[in-house]
């Protein structure tokens, strides 16, 4: 390579969007993909690839390890539940957790995930330490995907200040070859497929020089059996939990409940505005009144396409306002939450004035027209 056209290089390449989040990116495709339920992202540093990943509605457990704790608990806070996920629960569960500890060791925490990422990860790796990683992630973990990425070592040259390593924490950069050469071998041994791509594309005409970051992606090419994995449980945890927040799901009874409740009150004061704006429009003239029959397209153009039978009417006695259970378990988002109209009638039970009978819902509009 000519040498001026290499220190041009050096001060034009401008990764948009920046290769973290390129990485970050590949990632959540990965995941998007695939759907994982349970995603450990191993070094995760500054929490940044879990925050991500904690938007994506397939994952219901996400895990960190990383050595180095005090790192973690800088940006820890950002995986803690928010107000709107109490107000506005996912249908989903969902579990962050956030271990202290080296992916040299083996913790019974780590079983069972269907994803593992490595990003950035093995270059910081003593020799000792890169020994024993794959038996750990690949033997011991065992996950159906694993995603490594490290650096390419034949794209420094293109980089400005890089002198030698790209981060004085590394412990080596490995070209193309042997990276490859490392995965293959380990893929061979653990019965893993594995293709090779990456982030950072090289300059025009330079193909040859591969990604700034170089990404292997390993598939587990036969199913773990249980009694395997077993076999090779450590006896105790070596790992510390650092973190730990387990997000409000509808999945839970008590979160259901305060939904379902809020959910009847909206709709039944929705349709009693309705009903009473309606009421107001006839007034008491009794042959106008015969002409209103409070059918469902008063009150929301779903219902309007319903069959109404007569006990789904709302109606009007004195001082009262009567909003049948069935007419409410009709809106699309109540029935959705309930899923039968038993469990409606269970999750509002002592909860939500009802009708003598617990038909219905019922307001006193006695106050209202004062």
């Amino acid at each position: 390579m000519d040498k001026n056209f290499q220190e041009e290089l050096t001060q034009i390449i401008k990764f948009q969007p920046p290769l973290y989040k390129q990485r970050h990116q590949f990632v959540k495709d990965l995941v998007e993909k695939y759907k994982p339920k349970k995603v450990a992202d191993l070094g995760c540093a500054d929490c940044s690839l879990l925050w991500m990943l904690k938007f994506c509605s397939c994952i219901e457990v996400l895990a960190g390890l990383d050595i180095c704790a005090n790192v973690m608990r800088e940006k820890m806070h950002t995986l803690s539940p928010l107000p709107v996920d109490y107000l506005q629960p996912s249908e989903r569960s969902l579990t962050i957790t956030l271990h202290h500890g080296s992916v040299a060791h083996k913790d019974p925490c780590m079983l069972g995930f269907d994803l593992v990422t490595c990003i950035e990860l093995i270059e910081h790796l003593e020799e000792s330490e890169l020994k024993k990683f794959p038996e750990v992630v690949f033997g011991f973990m065992a996950p159906s995907i694993v995603v490594i990425s490290t650096p390419n070592s034949e794209f420094n040259p293109l980089l400005s200040r890089v002198m030698l390593y790209r981060h004085p924490d590394h412990k080596f950069e490995w070209s193309q070859a042997q990276f490859q050469s490392w995965a293959l071998e380990t893929a061979r041994c653990y019965n893993y497929s594995v293709e090779f791509t990456g982030v950072g594309h090289p300059p025009t005409g330079m193909e040859k020089v591969g990604f700034c970051t170089q990404i292997g992606v390993f598939v587990r090419k036969y199913p773990q059996t249980g009694e395997s994995v077993q076999s090779e449980k450590p006896t105790e945890a070596v790992y510390k939990t650092v973190f730990k927040a387990v997000y409000p799901s509808l999945k839970d009874e008590k979160y259901l409940q305060n939904a379902v409740i809020s959910e009847v009150i909206f709709t039944a004061q929705i349709i009693k505005y309705r009903l009473m704006s309606k009421r107001e429009e006839y007034g008491d003239d009794p042959e106008r009144k015969s002409k209103f029959q409070p059918s469902m397209d008063c009150f929301s153009d779903y219902l309007g396409k319903l069959v109404v039978e007569k006990n789904m009417e709302p109606f009007v006695s004195g001082n009262e306002v009567y909003i049948p259970l069935k007419t409410i378990f009709a809106f699309p988002k109540v029935n959705r939450l309930c899923g039968t109209f038993e469990k409606l009638c269970k999750l509002i039970a002592g909860k939500v004035t009802l009708s003598s009978d617990g038909s219905a819902v019922m307001f006193n509009i006695e106050h209202e027209e004062n």
